[in-house]
């Protein structure tokens, strides 16, 4: 799992001044794990290299990534290798009900596919695993919810979700505490053990923190911290029946890990007082050891013309608005990377984005436009028809073949050029001739001349029209002495010039035309349902006639169809010489056109 790319610079951002601060007063030291992670007897002992930082990018796995957490992959995983440091990769599975096997995988699969693994190699020549599950450290968390009660700093609530909410208090007016806010530890804790041997039903009991119902901030009034939830985990089978709330075990695993610097976005917040309180209480009781992780927060992405909420990804994904969760118009990494996005254009949009600590909405042509700009340079050209109308140069050879050549990538001369077969009959895109042209227009009108992209220059004599007087066949002349890369090519100037295929060795390939899932900047402002702000035509299949070349695609194979845009074989519903294409971007952004 080894990566080989090129070391990632973060550029200047405020967690990286708090980084560099926190190294320069050697504030943290990595140590030694004793034992197993998972012990509840861990604890951090031993020193190693001061200078090391332990990052985490701590997933949730209920569903797809999307594009914000790229953003958090780069800066997790950036600043610990920036920093000669290590990134933890941690599945926070504490909610069994949502969560899945399928989502983990496509977790793994979308950090590797930006650059990134889990694995460090050590000064000894080992290979250090930093793969972790919030589940593996089920015994120790339950082993801290039982040190809380035993120092009166937890207790179990009778009280049903109603009541509790009705009990909470609002942001003018103070929580009240709870009637079984004062049983004493044996009975809380001989609660506590039931819940745990599965003597009480989902939802009866739940055991709560002890912190102070008056507070100010909302977290801190006796927030939940374990409930009886009878599912089936994907990693620990049924050897549970209750289970953490993630506000509990993200505290306890940063811990356990050694984190040093915990980064959150900004609706974490107001929990930090929450993370930082537990903490405490649990050193405070040896089960922890100082240095203790340090939360910070910045804002996550806000992007125009798409929904990050994971509740709505799911609900367009349940109820088929989208073919799943890696259908190319949805914003999940797995959608982006089938659309053909790339990891390094991701890469270009944080770095130009950056890191703040204040909310704003980036506009989605920024990230269509590292798009561009990173496939302009990467990718190879070809030629595709993507509206095809036959053209027939009818003083040309009937059965003659001719080679004509095209450069691979023009700014890379050094990946040279490959043959074009020119024939009698062609294929052109239908706007590429116009009987009656428009002020402007250059290029195919009738007794009009323009140069074949590479061939030579033709001059349009006839046309052939269907039965309600659509063009439907050009009729040209050829010029034999001006064809491209010859003498003769200059001798005759034309203004217009038009891209062609064979029609004898074209492929007719599937395209799917893409375009934004949702036709509004701000889906569902206001009071409006975000599902009526869908674009009907966010898709358009199209058959398409594209140079021979591209039949021999492999799957992700990227090219800039010349005039077109960016296209890449779709990764899934391509087979060997039978590609299909997606359309990534447009050469230029048309979207309020």
């Amino acid at each position: 799992m080894s990566s080989e790319k090129t070391p990632i610079s973060l550029g200047s951002n405020f967690i990286r001044a708090i980084v560099e601060h926190d190294l320069a007063d050697k504030k943290y030291a990595t140590k030694k794990w004793a034992g197993s992670p998972g012990d509840s007897k861990h604890q951090a002992l031993g020193q190693l290299d001061p200078a090391k930082i332990r990052t985490r990018f701590p997933p949730e796995p209920n569903g797809y990534l999307h594009i914000g957490h790229a953003k958090s992959i780069f800066l997790n995983f950036g600043l610990a290798r920036d920093y000669a440091g290590v990134c933890h990769l941690r599945f926070d599975d504490t909610n069994p009900e949502k969560e899945s096997q399928e989502y983990v995988d496509s977790i793994l699969d979308a950090v590797q596919w930006l650059g990134f693994n889990w694995q460090t190699i050590e000064s000894n020549g080992g290979v250090e695993s930093n793969l972790y599950f919030a589940s593996n450290y089920f015994d120790f968390m339950y082993r801290a919810a039982e040190s809380l009660i035993e120092n009166g700093h937890a207790y179990v609530d009778s009280q049903t979700a109603d009541e509790m909410r009705e009990t909470r208090g609002t942001l003018t007016e103070p929580g009240k505490n709870s009637p079984w806010r004062n049983r004493t530890v044996a009975e809380n804790l001989q609660l506590f053990h039931e819940m745990r041997d599965g003597k009480h039903a989902d939802g009866s009991l739940i055991l709560r923190a002890k912190i102070d119902m008056a507070s100010s901030n909302i977290n801190l009034r006796d927030p939940a911290i374990y409930r009886v939830r009878r599912a089936h985990h994907h990693n620990t089978g049924n050897t549970w029946c209750i289970y953490p709330m993630y506000t509990f075990a993200h505290p306890i695993e940063d811990a356990l890990e050694q984190i040093t610097h915990s980064i959150c976005t900004l609706e974490f917040e107001d929990q930090r007082p929450f993370y930082d309180w537990l903490l405490e209480r649990l050193a405070e009781a040896g089960l922890l050891a100082h240095p203790l992780p340090k939360q910070y927060e910045f804002a996550r992405l806000n992007l125009t013309y798409v929904v990050l909420s994971k509740r709505k990804l799911i609900d367009l994904v349940e109820q088929k608005h989208v073919s799943g969760w890696d259908d190319p118009r949805l914003p999940t990494l797995a959608g982006a990377r089938r659309r053909g996005y790339v990891a390094e254009g991701f890469k270009l949009f944080t770095d130009r984005i950056g890191i703040s600590k204040a909310d704003s909405w980036i506009e989605y042509t920024i990230l269509e436009d590292c798009m561009r700009e990173v496939l302009n340079d990467a990718a190879e050209r070809r030629i595709a028809v993507l509206d095809p109308i036959k053209l027939v140069i009818d003083n040309y050879e009937l059965d003659k073949v001719e080679d004509c050549f095209a450069p691979n990538h023009p700014l890379k001369p050094e990946l040279g050029k490959r043959v074009v077969p020119l024939t009698r009959e062609l294929w052109i895109e239908a706007e590429d001739f116009m009987e009656m042209p428009s002020k402007g227009f250059f290029r195919l009108t009738p007794d009009g001349m323009v140069r074949l992209r590479y061939g030579y220059v033709v001059k349009c004599t006839r046309v052939e029209k269907d039965t309600v007087g659509n063009v439907t066949v050009v009729h040209c002349d050829y010029l034999p002495d001006t064809k491209s890369g010859t003498p003769g090519a200059d001798a005759i100037k034309v203004k217009g010039n038009i891209h062609w295929v064979s029609a004898q060795h074209a492929y007719a390939a599937e395209i799917r035309l893409y375009d934004r899932l949702f036709k509004e900047a701000y889906p569902g402002s206001g009071d409006r349902d975000y599902l009526n702000d869908l674009n009907p035509y966010s898709v358009k299949t199209i058959t398409a006639q594209l140079e021979p070349n591209l039949k021999d695609a492999k799957p992700e194979d990227r090219f800039q169809f010349e005039r077109h845009g960016y296209f890449v074989a779709d990764k899934k519903d391509s087979i060997d010489g039978k590609p299909v294409f997606n359309r990534t971007v447009t050469l230029r952004d048309a979207w309020q056109k």
